[in-house]
């Protein structure tokens, strides 16, 4: 039950909604509650909670945190021992996500969630990436000095509060998904993130398998193999999907001919970008300027 891992795709990033501190006495335990339609994540901060969720039951003990989904049956599964201190944290996405039993079905379930993605965030580009967070994790001690803000931060006006927690919760959310992704595959994680980042630094020269190959010294097939993983493409893809992008601004923002921009964005002939680009968007580079032009 510990391999469950929460699995969300970003952006728009998961936002802060409020948080809490709770104690429990020795004999209570956590209410019961169906359906809260937010993500609770519970760390024990003092003691033990014995807590479940449809089907799962956990002890969570000291320096331990939970995610709770917004859509499941969340209830306490016996009394505290102890006494037991918690701090919980509401946040919610409005992107697409999904709680497996493993990180390898994780990857299996990858392409489909983006799919997902697409239908339902207002935001759809090359950019898009995966957080992963064990549903059950242990908190580092940075982790845990993380939530200090939260609490100094009630003393902060309103207008300024909310922003703050804001801040505060992405840097909370941005540590514990950096501890999970050492423990999770974190060779190829990182190995993607440095072809990802190679892509996007030198995307306007000749990118091939051949030139990735030199660059990290890893066999293609490997280095596709780790970018599906963690991007749902293969490093060429990607690079394809990046030079759209840049082409779309460029068609949006400047008044260049469709042979310059395929020749700024790398690609080797004007009717070769004009074939990309037109199967990736449904149209045409012309029309989509005709477009956009047109809706302004």
């Amino acid at each position: 039950m510990s391999d469950i891992i929460m699995h969300f795709v970003t952006p728009p990033i998961p936002y802060f909604i409020d948080n809490g501190k709770h104690t429990f006495l020795p004999g209570e335990r956590h209410v019961s509650r169906n359906s809260i339609n937010v993500f609770d994540i519970i760390i024990v901060t003092k003691g033990k909670l014995f807590i479940g969720e449809n089907d799962n039951e956990w002890m969570i003990s000291k320096d331990e945190a939970i995610i709770l989904r917004p859509d499941a049956y969340h209830f306490g599964t016996a009394a505290c021992e102890e006494e037991t201190a918690i701090t919980w944290i509401h946040f919610q996405t409005f992107g697409a996500w999904d709680e497996m039993k493993s990180i390898s079905d994780c990857y299996d379930n990858q392409i489909a969630l983006f799919e997902k993605h697409k239908q339902q965030a207002y935001l759809n580009h090359c950019e898009v990436n995966s957080i992963f967070i064990p549903k059950k994790f242990k908190l580092s001690s940075q982790s845990m000095n993380d939530l200090t803000p939260f609490y100094s931060l009630d003393k902060d006006p309103r207008s300024l509060r909310n922003w703050r927690k804001q801040t505060a919760f992405q840097t909370f959310m941005q540590n514990i998904n950096h501890d999970s992704a050492h423990s999770i595959n974190s060779t190829a994680i990182h190995l993607a993130e440095k072809i990802e980042l190679f892509i996007r630094q030198n995307y306007t020269t000749k990118i091939t398998n051949s030139v990735l190959k030199a660059e990290f010294n890893y066999h293609p097939n490997y280095l596709a193999k780790c970018m599906l993983l963690v991007y749902g493409v293969t490093p060429i893809d990607y690079l394809l999907q990046y030079r759209i992008e840049q082409a779309k601004r460029l068609l949006f923002q400047t008044d260049w001919s469709i042979a310059r921009i395929a020749d700024e964005l790398g690609f080797s002939t004007p009717a070769y970008f004009s074939s990309v680009f037109t199967n990736k968007q449904g149209s045409s580079p012309a029309n989509f300027r005709k477009k956009r032009i047109s809706d302004f």
